[in-house]
């Protein structure tokens, strides 16, 4: 299971966002069309454009551009199996944007909060 908590990357906590804490801040700044809108942005970038899907080598070509380059290839591969739910070694767009919120717990957390609010 990949570590969701990346507190090893930054020892000043100011200094960078971890990505657990990122999707919540985003979805209160944007809302909810707003925060898919970005989600669908990040898969444009990701995805290896002739297949329309991220695929491992997309992902291990472009973990830079998401503060992730420290991770080991077995890592990115637990990854991909994690979001991959019809099992073809690819993340498509829905895939990708349930694997995003999965890896965000306190998204999760305040989602279910609201839910049970109403």
């Amino acid at each position: 299971m990949i570590s969701r908590d990346n507190s090893g990357m930054d020892s000043d906590k100011g200094a960078s966002v971890q990505f657990q804490d990122f999707l919540p801040l985003m979805a209160r700044k944007l809302g909810v069309e707003g925060l898919i809108q970005e989600l669908c942005k990040g898969f444009q970038l990701l995805m290896e454009p002739r297949a329309g899907k991220i695929t491992f080598r997309s992902l291990k070509q472009n973990v830079t551009r998401l503060g992730l380059g420290q991770l080991r290839d077995d890592e990115l591969l637990e990854m991909m199996k994690e979001g991959d739910l019809d099992g073809d070694g690819a993340l498509d767009q829905m895939e990708f944007c349930i694997l995003m919120v999965r890896l965000s717990p306190e998204l999760m957390e305040e989602e279910a909060h609201r839910m049970f609010q109403h």
